[in-house]
C-alpha cells in the first residue's frame, strides 16, 4: 500500500466535501500541518486517526487505506455531499436528477 495514495484519497474526499485543510484538521482533532503530512504521504497515522477521518468523510476505513470502492457511495455519503452544496448547486443537481429520472421512466 502506498502512503501517497492513501493521502491522495483523503485529500480528494476532503476537497469534494469542501473542507479546507484547516477546517478538516480541526474536525478530526489533528493539526493542519499533520494533515498536510498525511495527505502528501510524509507521515503515517494511528488507527484512531484513521477512524476519525473515515467517520468525518463518511467512507469506510478500507476505502481510505486500500481504495476499495465497495460501499463507497453510500446514501450517507451522497447526503453529506448534497448537504455541502450551495443552494444554486442543489437546484442544478435536482434538475439533473429529474432529467435522469424521466429518461429512465420512458
Amino acid at each position: 500500500m502506498s502512503d501517497i495514495r492513501v493521502g491522495e484519497r483523503i485529500r480528494e474526499l476532503r476537497e469534494v466535501q469542501n473542507y479546507t485543510r484547516e477546517a478538516f484538521a480541526e474536525k478530526i482533532d489533528i493539526s493542519a500541518k499533520f494533515l498536510y503530512e498525511i495527505e502528501t504521504g510524509k507521515k503515517g497515522f494511528s488507527a484512531d486517526t484513521l477512524s476519525r477521518i473515515s467517520v468525518a468523510l463518511s467512507v469506510s476505513c478500507d476505502y481510505i487505506m486500500f481504495g476499495d470502492e465497495t460501499g463507497h457511495f453510500t446514501s450517507e455519503k451522497i447526503m453529506c455531499v448534497l448537504e455541502a452544496l450551495k443552494p444554486a448547486q442543489g437546484c442544478q443537481i435536482q434538475n439533473i436528477l429529474k432529467i435522469l429520472y424521466e429518461m429512465c421512466d420512458q
